[in-house]
């Protein structure tokens, strides 16, 4: 089974799934033990690709958000799962479309394998949360 954590760095979990900067890959065997551990560059995402600027939230009010998530969801496509600090609830359908469990966590300051080893040891519990950006499109 793999796992993806959105990262900001290949270190600490991301608080939000289209901002990331990469996403770190990890291959379970069958009794949840890491057997490796893997960074992908995040060069899939409209915020990543730079389409997404302005405003606090980093989100003009006015731009396009009828973009579609179909390079980041092939690009995760060999995992079962998907855990980030926030996702956009269109991010989360197309990623669940395509077999990948999406899952928004109360992360803080953790680092992706701390938010894994939470999750695998069922003390990171997800939200089951979606903001809405990008939703109006």
């Amino acid at each position: 089974m793999k796992i993806a954590v959105a990262s900001t760095d290949g270190v600490a979990v991301s608080a939000h799934f289209g901002r990331s900067t990469c996403f770190v890959v990890y291959t379970l065997d069958d009794g949840n033990k890491i057997v490796s551990r893997e960074v992908r560059d995040n060069t899939f995402t409209p915020h990543a690709q730079g389409l997404c600027k302005g405003g606090e939230d980093g989100h003009e009010h006015h731009h396009d958000a009828s973009h579609s998530h179909a390079q980041v969801v092939t690009a995760l496509s060999d995992c079962q799962a998907m855990l980030c600090g926030g996702m956009g609830g269109r991010a989360a359908q197309e990623l669940a479309a395509a077999g990948v469990r999406p899952m928004v966590a109360a992360i803080g300051e953790m680092t992706a394998d701390q938010a894994l080893q939470g999750l695998l040891e069922g003390t990171l519990q997800p939200t089951g949360s979606f903001c809405r950006c990008h939703e109006q499109g």
